[in-house]
């Protein structure tokens, strides 16, 4: 560990009531890609522990993260926060003893997609959280950003910012439906309790991007983000929506390569910002590859106009 991490710690740990740093063991828990994760020990029990990534803040609503994980908690699909302090840089959680971070493989199994969009239908209803932050919100912020500090884009650039904006311009004339989103589907996000190869309980981690945003945004990003089909992806939205119909698939279709748009310009940012062993401008030009194959698609100016 080095001396400045090192630092930082000790003044984080001793931020929290009752912690000293004599008294409690800290050690690296993998996982993170724009924050530290750690393990604390205290008393022979185990905490998560989050020191919050340099420039985070340009891109993340620290009170609105909290807000967004103490709903959670109430309605039983989150762990419960034990200490956040923004001053410091930390955040304290209950470890979810007996539970582990699901995986890209998990979601070839059913019962996983239909669990998370389980917490999904949960979560939406919650009552709207501090910050209103939609998908165009985002993207906007990430490209205006990137651009700033020289990101590398792809050479079709414009092009794919031009399919972005019929998108935007067709998803405000057709209105937003905004609920509280978690915003981050990546599957060690969901942790899963599993006895006898069968999911017992799934909880929701890490809302630090959670914003009120559009509800079939949410459910696009989730099944790209799992590599999803059209058919198991129409059964989602059957299941999510109760019902499949011609412009609740192209608000989803759509929503989808948003969100390979706001990943692709995200990661380009990052690049820019972040030393971490991460290679962010492969991840971010690969969602800009997944959105010009949506933008392609010859059914999207038909999904534009379904919205």
């Amino acid at each position: 560990m080095s001396g400045t991490l090192e630092d930082q710690l000790r003044t984080a740990v001793n931020s929290v009531p009752g912690w000293t740093w004599d008294e409690v063991d800290v050690s690296p828990l993998d996982g993170g890609v724009t924050n530290a994760n750690f393990v604390a020990i205290k008393d022979g029990k185990k905490h998560f522990m989050k020191v919050y990534g340099l420039g985070t803040e340009s891109f993340i609503n620290r009170d609105a993260s909290h807000d967004a994980t103490l709903q959670a908690h109430a309605m039983g699909i989150g762990p419960r926060v034990l200490h956040f302090d923004k001053e410091t840089g930390l955040e304290v959680a209950e470890f979810l003893e007996g539970y582990r971070a699901s995986t890209n493989a998990d979601y070839a199994h059913k019962t996983y997609l239909e669990r998370v969009v389980g917490l999904y239908k949960v979560f939406h209803s919650a009552s709207p959280i501090s910050d209103t932050k939609t998908c165009f919100d985002m993207i906007d912020e990430h490209i205006e950003q990137g651009r700033a500090l020289g990101a590398i884009y792809p050479v079709d650039i414009d092009w794919l910012l031009k399919q972005y904006t019929k998108a935007k311009s067709a998803f405000m004339a057709a209105g937003l439906d905004l609920v509280p989103c978690h915003n981050d589907p990546m599957p060690g996000n969901f942790m899963v309790a599993v006895k006898d190869d069968l999911v017992t309980d799934m909880k929701m981690i890490d809302f630090e991007y959670a914003s009120n945003n559009e509800r079939a945004y949410e459910l696009g990003m989730f099944l790209g983000e799992m590599f999803i089909d059209e058919t198991t992806s129409l059964e989602m939205i059957e299941l999510y929506y109760g019902h499949v119909s011609a412009d609740i698939v192209a608000r989803v279709s759509v929503g989808r390569a948003l969100a390979d748009m706001k990943w692709g310009s995200w990661a380009v940012q990052q690049r820019q910002l972040q030393s971490w062993d991460f290679d962010y401008q492969k991840y971010g030009i690969w969602k800009y590859a997944r959105a010009r194959m949506m933008f392609n698609d010859p059914r999207w100016d038909d999904w534009l106009r379904a919205l």
